[in-house]
């Protein structure tokens, strides 16, 4: 017998992604949304089924399909997807990881919808971006009370419907966005695309999108040039009555990763739209969109991490090398422990951010505006090199699509990328704190809550508020120190939400590792003294 397969992991199925991910199961109760427990822990069995992870796999071995034409030569502009696909989506949406934080509002819905977002990004990623588009349009919805009233019913629903229907007809709606052009990318105001007022109501659209999400959905907030200057509409794409709105796919991008969901370039000609909010303020109405959407990156990046070190800590601990299964030996024991500990950082900072979104008051509104843009720049960062070494761990096992990390790898990149790279969200960060410098004090009152306990925190802190006080004097020089700036804040927020909350193993762990006189951004680097066993455990 040539061919007996020993040392290798078994399957890393059959496992309950939510209850045995301690970091998300604690910050779920410490920020008031332990009600929906019952309902994570079904979601966390659901996603650790062999059947949803292969439908996973399918999702994005079979990516979606576009054809223009159908066989007798009518325009359709149709994107055609595999069926596992339309199941992860069902899944979704039946269990609220769209918009279950607006349709039942209670203390702790947001934390709860994040939660239950992260397990299904967990898994598969490509399809929580239309299930993000349509949680984050609720907000911008709300500026015009007619429209919201036609559509908020249908965003709420919980059941999935992929087929393009009349929406008076239709009972749900899935909602994507398109912003950006060729010539302008992140810089909206360049935007060329033109909107003319018609006589009953509506708009007439002409132009290009370079970037469209989601083309495939029921309908889409888009920017154009109104008379009164650059604004935001409702475009959907089948009009009332049942008639096919014009919205011309061009093309879908052959991305990096994120395989499994549809973009696209789109052409408007003449394409009908209802203006959202006021003439003139288009980037006023779909920041509110924007800033969801920003806090999506957060916890899909904090879900790819949780998936990264998961699977490499499972094969660590199954697979033997040189006498000594994998994750006993203090190279590895120390690599896993500090992936532990940066998928534990953005976990809990997720979630903090999520349960600013559930309070009203000004504290929290200030907070997040600043915190939100800081976290997204930091966390979404650091997934990529995060991936990397979870899937080094499993060798070259991990190289191979068989695995899931070598997907994980790819899909990191977009959630940097997606709503403001790197320096688009370092300048918003500026930005925000010129503006609104009550966004700065209340970031700074959450440092504050957690000095005196580690003296290197405290010492990171100080060093972060002299950041803070030049920028004033030299506000030329701004731009050039953002990225340091933002880096030192999400640092400090980060680790105060660890030293406020997580267990001491990990907090102190992550002080050292980051804050540290030893500390290292390169994963491994832990210094002596720490209880890698603890923080490992968690994995």
């Amino acid at each position: 017998m040539t061919h007996e397969v020993v040392n290798q992991a078994p399957p890393r199925a059959g496992l309950n992604e939510y209850l045995i991910n301690p970091a998300l199961t604690e910050a779920v109760k410490r920020y008031d949304a332990q009600w929906a427990s019952p309902q994570l822990s079904d979601v966390g069995a659901l996603v650790g089924e062999p059947g949803f992870q292969h439908d996973a796999e399918l999702a994005n071995i079979h990516p979606p399909v576009f054809a223009s034409h159908d066989r007798w030569g009518n325009r359709v502009d149709a994107v055609e997807f595999h069926p596992a696909y339309h199941r992860i989506m069902g899944a979704a949406i039946e269990h609220g990881a769209h918009t279950s934080c607006w349709s039942a509002p209670k203390p702790g819905a947001h934390v709860a919808r994040a939660a239950t977002f992260m397990l299904f990004a967990q898994v598969e990623p490509g399809h929580a971006c239309p299930v993000s588009m349509t949680h984050a349009v609720v907000p911008s919805l709300r500026f015009t009370p007619d429209l919201a009233e036609q559509w908020l019913p249908k965003v709420y629903a919980r059941v999935y419907d992929p087929h393009l229907h009349d929406p008076a007809v239709k009972t749900s709606a899935i909602f994507g966005m398109a912003m950006t052009e060729k010539q302008g990318g992140s810089d909206v105001r360049a935007n060329t695309t033109r909107a003319v007022a018609g006589s009953d109501g509506t708009w007439s659209l002409t132009g290009h999108k370079w970037f469209c999400s989601a083309p495939q959905s029921d309908a889409f907030l888009v920017l154009a040039q109104a008379p009164g200057g650059l604004s935001c509409f409702l475009v959907p794409r089948v009009l009332p009555g049942g008639e096919r709105n014009v919205f011309r796919i061009q093309r879908l991008k052959d991305k990096l990763g994120n395989k499994s969901n549809a973009s696209s370039e789109i052409e408007l000609d003449g394409t009908t739209g209802w203006l959202l909010g006021e003439e003139g303020r288009g980037v006023r109405t779909i920041i509110e969109m924007v800033a969801q959407t920003r806090l999506d990156c957060v916890l899909g990046s904090a879900a790819g991490m949780r998936q990264s070190v998961a699977e490499a800590a499972w094969h660590v601990r199954h697979r033997r090398a040189f006498g000594d299964l994998l994750i006993d030996q203090p190279a590895m024991t120390s690599v896993i422990a500090d992936l532990q500990l940066e998928a534990e950082a953005a976990t809990w900072t997720a979630l903090r951010l999520a349960a600013a979104y559930d309070c009203v008051d000004r504290e929290a509104v200030a907070f997040r505006r600043l915190a939100t843009a800081v976290a997204k720049y930091w966390v979404c960062k650091r997934g990529p090199n995060h991936a990397y070494e979870a899937l080094e761990c499993l060798g070259g096992n991990g190289y191979t699509e068989s695995f899931p990390l070598a997907r994980r790898y790819r899909e990191q990149p977009v959630m940097a990328v997606w709503e403001g790279s790197g320096n688009v969200i370092a300048l918003d960060v500026l930005r925000a704190m010129a503006r609104e410098p009550d966004s700065v004090d209340a970031v700074d009152r959450e440092l504050a809550s957690a000095m005196g306990v580690h003296a290197a925190y405290d010492q990171h802190v100080r060093a972060t508020r002299r950041l803070i006080g030049r920028l004033p004097a030299d506000p030329s020089a701004a731009a050039g120190q953002a990225r340091r700036l933002v880096e030192s804040l999400a640092l400090g927020l980060q680790a105060a939400v660890l030293i406020r909350e997580a267990p001491a193993a990990v907090a102190d762990g992550f002080v050292a590792a980051r804050l540290g006189p030893d500390r290292s951004l390169e994963y491994g680097a832990l210094g002596a003294g720490l209880d890698l066993t603890g923080i490992v455990a968690r994995a």
